[in-house]
């Protein structure tokens, strides 16, 4: 009976374990082959024949049909570059210059993946609407509250996303170090 109820108990615990890990990697994104830059993060084998099975999975879960490698590429950002999570009541400063590619965009998410709701339904920028400065840099202020030129609402939530999706880049899976890849710097400022 011992026996019996000591292996009840390992197989339980070995369920628990392997489901909660499974559900842990499953819904935070994880993935195998990351590339990071800065504060940003993309998994450029994830629209591939190549993707591991916890991105299938994570894929098959959300429904999100993934940037396949040889369209673009799409990076996240849940934190600056200082590490402290990216939060709807401060205001963040997103500057500096992208990889070349033919197009991008930059869309603001709350952690479930949804558009964040704001007043005036703005949820992104893209390279074609962004005001530059004369070097062909730019500032977007990510804040809850309107400010001049490039202002992306986030409805004063707690914690967000930010998206930058590359089109037509060579950025991707033989990128190995930040220093080749220039990307956006993200800066908090002003957080009550």
């Amino acid at each position: 009976m011992r026996l019996l109820t000591g292996t009840l108990f390992a197989l339980i615990v070995a369920a628990a374990i392997g489901l909660g890990a499974t559900y842990f990697a499953l819904t935070r994104g994880a993935a195998f082959d990351a590339l990071t830059i800065g504060s940003w993060t993309a998994f450029p084998k994830t629209g591939t024949v190549e993707a591991d099975p916890y991105a299938r999975a994570t894929i098959a879960r959300t429904g999100q049909l993934p940037i396949a490698l040889g369209d673009g590429v799409a990076f996240t950002a849940r934190a600056d570059d200082n590490g402290q999570s990216l939060d709807g009541r401060c205001d963040v400063i997103l500057s500096g210059i992208t990889p070349t590619a033919r197009f991008w965009t930059l869309t603001l998410y709350n952690p479930d993946g949804e558009l964040v709701a704001n007043s005036i339904n703005r949820f992104g920028f893209t390279s074609q609407e962004i005001v530059r400065h004369a070097d062909g840099s730019f500032e977007i202020v990510v804040a809850p509250r309107a400010n001049p030129e490039n202002w992306l609402p986030t409805g004063g939530v707690e914690r967000y996303t930010l998206m930058l999706r590359l089109y037509d880049t060579a950025v991707g899976v033989a990128t190995k170090a930040g220093r080749e890849v220039p990307m956006p710097q993200l800066v908090t400022r002003g957080c009550p």
